[in-house]
């Protein structure tokens, strides 16, 4: 069973975040081709090379197609004043991975340069970040300084992925068990292999968001409800109760 919740942007805040500053850039033309990447011979995978995005249980969130596993949630990141939906995550046993597509030229990926601007951004927090080679190829691995429920100081660690494929960029980010163990990883990563990006015909500017939207396959279940209901009688994706904050 996987579940989906609505979660508002004003929320705690990520250093997954990217630096927006130079999205303003030339529009990237209806039939280029794109860049394609390292370490994408088995996915995440461009529409044009799946026969059918829905095998095996993927629901469409608009540019994404998301993988269905046993006792995954889907939250649903959105703008609290547009409503417009920013990202993605997959929560599952402990872990946590956000995604997020956006929109590429057609001459070269754009990894390598948002890699450099994250590990920027992390290191003048005060925090690390170690260029790692992982299953996708370059990956960040990084900790910034964070505060404790009881005031104490600690480390976040997140795991930052990066796949350029024909005109589009998917960014992940691994946090959790995830973020340090490789075998807490290894379902999330799975998950993100399997995803299909939607990027679609439309001139778009590179770095712009592709547009996620929240599946028309997301049923409404009365509260109580679920503990009563067979797991193997529920759809790929069940929607769950929208939250502006999750906590």
């Amino acid at each position: 069973m996987s579940r989906f919740r609505r979660r508002g942007r004003d929320d705690d805040i990520d250093p997954s975040d990217m630096d927006d500053a130079d999205d303003a850039q030339a529009v990237v033309d209806d039939d280029d081709d794109g860049a394609d990447g390292d370490g994408r011979s088995t996915g995440p995978w461009d529409e044009s090379e799946i026969d059918d995005p829905a095998a095996g249980g993927r629901v469409s969130l608009g540019g994404l197609w998301i993988p269905g596993r046993p006792g995954l949630e889907v939250r649903i990141e959105a703008d609290e004043t547009s409503g417009a939906i920013i990202a993605v995550t997959l929560v599952l046993a402990g872990s946590a991975l956000q995604v997020q597509p956006f929109a590429a030229p057609r001459t070269e990926g754009i990894w390598t340069d948002v890699r450099q601007e994250i590990k920027a951004g992390i290191t003048k927090q005060g925090g690390t970040a170690d260029d790692v080679e992982g299953p996708f190829g370059p990956e960040l691995r990084t900790k910034v300084p964070a505060r404790k429920p009881d005031g104490g100081s600690a480390a976040q660690a997140a795991r930052f992925l990066g796949v350029d494929g024909p005109r589009w960029f998917l960014r992940g980010v691994l946090t959790g068990a995830a973020a340090d163990s490789e075998e807490a990883a290894a379902d999330l990563i799975a998950v993100f292999r399997d995803i299909v990006v939607a990027r679609g015909s439309a001139a778009m500017a590179p770095r712009e968001p592709i547009p996620l939207r929240i599946p028309t396959e997301m049923t409404e279940t009365p509260a109580g409800a679920a503990a009563e209901e067979d797991e193997d009688s529920l759809k790929p994706f069940e929607r769950g109760p929208e939250i502006t904050e999750i906590h």
